[in-house]
């Protein structure tokens, strides 16, 4: 059996082998623990040793994923908001990256950018129009923003 720190010991090297992968919430190191069937007042001092450490800090792991995010796959603010749900990040804490990571251009012109690179011409049928809001809706763009991008891109300049 096990003592305390022993046990303490083997989750924390649970923790830093899945950690070592890339940065993780503290929702996703309770719910890797747990699967790995670690007790709950063991799992909790892990946390709480993760987090002294500076292995766990949720508002940074947030406001990294929203700026690679926005930056790197184009994602709109509702699908880095479920991204960061999902992932176990407090809503406040989700809607301060979101706020601190917005930008000089807005979430309209964000959503253009991603128009006239994936169609530098403006859709001309109604297929393609559809083809272009989804692939807005799929980044994560609100649909009435999506739809105001579309009229906006295809508006003659």
């Amino acid at each position: 059996m096990l003592g305390t720190d022993d046990r303490l010991e083997h989750a924390l090297e649970l923790s830093y082998r899945y950690l070592n992968r890339s940065d993780r919430t503290v929702g996703e190191i309770r719910r890797h623990l747990e699967h790995k069937q670690v007790e709950a007042e063991t799992l909790q001092r892990t946390i709480d040793t993760l987090i002294g450490q500076g292995y766990l800090d949720d508002a940074r792991f947030a406001r990294q994923f929203t700026a690679d995010k926005r930056e790197f796959e184009q994602w709109g603010n509702d699908r880095i908001k479920r991204g960061l749900l999902s992932r176990g990040v407090d809503r406040e804490q989700v809607d301060a990256a979101l706020e601190e990571q917005a930008t000089d251009d807005t979430e309209l012109d964000r959503a253009l950018a991603v128009l006239r690179l994936r169609f530098p011409a403006a859709p001309r049928d109604r297929r393609e129009r559809d083809r272009a809001l989804g692939v807005l809706l799929r980044k994560g763009y609100a649909s009435d923003l999506a739809l105001d991008a579309l009229a906006a891109h295809t508006r003659p300049n």
